[in-house]
């Protein structure tokens, strides 16, 4: 099984940017979303053999999750079930048979950590939100987690310790989640990998410069681990800030 997740800030501007070009080549069996920034009825595609699945922000051109799937699940639910969650349009989960399948869009911490302390709630919750998944099937769950998570997944570690996305709070939660029984599948095929980022500012040439960050991430369930084939970083994938990353595994 194939699985994508792109971070395209902006499906209908990356759309003008080869998306399409990249979505067939990669064939993949699930294709996930973040930042869509859609509202209802604002694209149509047509994708032969996919069903599409959207959550849309209530404010407009903000957020949102998209998921396209060759393989139709069981169910599909839209947020957490958490009011002060689901006004963005940041989770998609999708049941099979075997697994759930969970798009997310993690909340930036913003300038000067605005909105670090609402982060960090939502961690909980999500936390809470995927363990109880856990203990009915096992969990894939990917997306842009908004977290480097160590010191080795971004350029310049010592110069943003405070900066959003790099606070000791933020990773340590990732911490949490991971320990509370999930896998990084990169750093499970790559643990000392160097220089493998998913995103670049827009601003002083930093993908050039790959000087950069890895906030994209696919993680799985610790018992899927025998399943897992190759976990990948398209980085030359272009369209967007942030590029495609894969993850493939054993059919279920």
């Amino acid at each position: 099984m194939k699985l994508i997740s792109w971070n395209v800030n902006g499906l209908r501007a990356c759309l003008t940017k080869g998306f399409l070009d990249f979505f067939n080549e990669m064939q993949a069996d699930i294709f996930c979303i973040q930042e869509a920034k859609l509202s209802e009825g604002q694209i149509e595609l047509a994708l032969d053999g996919y069903t599409q699945y959207y959550n849309f922000a209530e404010r407009k051109g903000y957020s949102g999750t998209v998921i396209f799937t060759r393989n139709k699940p069981i169910n599909c639910t839209l947020g957490l079930g958490i009011p002060q969650h689901d006004r963005e349009g940041r989770i998609i989960t999708l049941e099979y048979d075997e697994f759930f399948l969970v798009n997310v869009y993690t909340p930036n911490s913003q300038t000067e950590l605005a909105r670090l302390e609402y982060r960090l709630t939502w961690e909980d919750d999500f936390r809470r939100y995927i363990q109880n998944l856990d203990t009915h099937k096992p969990v894939i769950f990917c997306g842009d987690l908004n977290v480097a998570h160590q010191e080795i997944d971004l350029k310049n570690p010592q110069s943003n310790k405070r900066n959003p996305g790099f606070t000791d709070e933020e990773r340590s939660k990732f911490s949490q989640l991971l320990e509370s029984g999930f896998v990084d599948t990169y750093r499970h095929f790559f643990p000392e990998q160097k220089d493998a980022y998913s995103w670049w500012s827009y601003r002083f040439n930093a993908r050039a410069r790959n000087a950069g960050w890895r906030i994209d991430y696919f993680c799985t369930s610790e018992r899927l681990t025998d399943k897992l084939i190759a976990a990948k970083i398209y980085s030359s994938v272009l369209g967007s800030d942030h590029c495609p990353v894969g993850l493939e595994t054993r059919d279920f």
